[in-house]
C-alpha cells in the first residue's frame, strides 16, 4: 500500500513483540482473535510473529496469513 503524506500507517507488532514478555503466552486461536480485531480496526500492516520459532508458531502465522492475509485478501 502506498503511503500518502496525509496518511499515517499503523505497524503493529502485539503478536511478535507481545510474546516477548515475561508469562505472557498466546495459543493459536488467540493470536488469530488479535489479528481478526487489529484487521478490523484498520491496522495497516500486523508482524505476526516468527514462523520459524516453534511449529506452534508456524501454525498461528500460518493461519493469519490465511485467514486475515492483507487489505486484498488473505494470503
Amino acid at each position: 500500500m502506498p503511503a500518502s503524506p496525509d496518511r499515517i500507517l499503523i505497524f503493529d507488532t502485539t503478536l511478535r513483540d507481545g510474546e516477548q514478555s515475561p508469562g505472557a503466552t498466546l495459543n493459536t486461536e488467540e493470536k488469530l482473535a488479535i489479528a481478526k480485531q487489529l484487521s478490523r480496526l484498520g491496522v495497516d500492516i500486523i508482524e505476526a510473529g516468527f514462523p520459524f520459532a516453534s511449529p506452534g508458531d508456524f501454525e498461528a502465522v500460518n493461519r493469519i496469513a490465511a485467514q486475515v492475509g492483507t487489505p486484498d485478501g488473505p494470503v
